[in-house]
């Protein structure tokens, strides 16, 4: 039956073994895979961001050097709740945006 069920991986969040419970190595999997990933460069818009240190990001293409967030360039939903509640807003904007075209 496990097997069937599609389940998160911890990522590299498995090195820490037993110790620290599953749902905490979650949340630290998810905000280490942000913060590695390549992001997009505010300045020439090519994905190739990455980042140096905490806050302070670098793109290898235009090789601009900038300030960001700590583990990511903008700020990004890491939790689904969260990104349901902020999408919520948005589909009503949108909806009130037509109901005023069609005026």
């Amino acid at each position: 039956m496990k097997s069937e069920e599609r389940r998160e991986g911890l990522g590299s969040a498995k090195r820490f073994g037993t110790r620290y419970g599953r749902k905490t190595k979650l949340k630290f999997s998810k905000v280490e895979t942000e913060q590695r990933k390549l992001h997009k460069c505010p300045y020439c818009s090519k994905v190739a961001v990455k980042r140096v240190a905490l806050g302070i990001w670098q793109c290898r293409k235009c090789e601009a050097k900038f300030t960001g967030k700590a583990y990511s360039v903008t700020r990004k939903i890491v939790t689904k709740e969260a990104e349901e509640e902020l999408e919520e807003p948005q589909a009503a904007e949108e909806q009130a945006g037509e109901a005023e075209v069609d005026e």
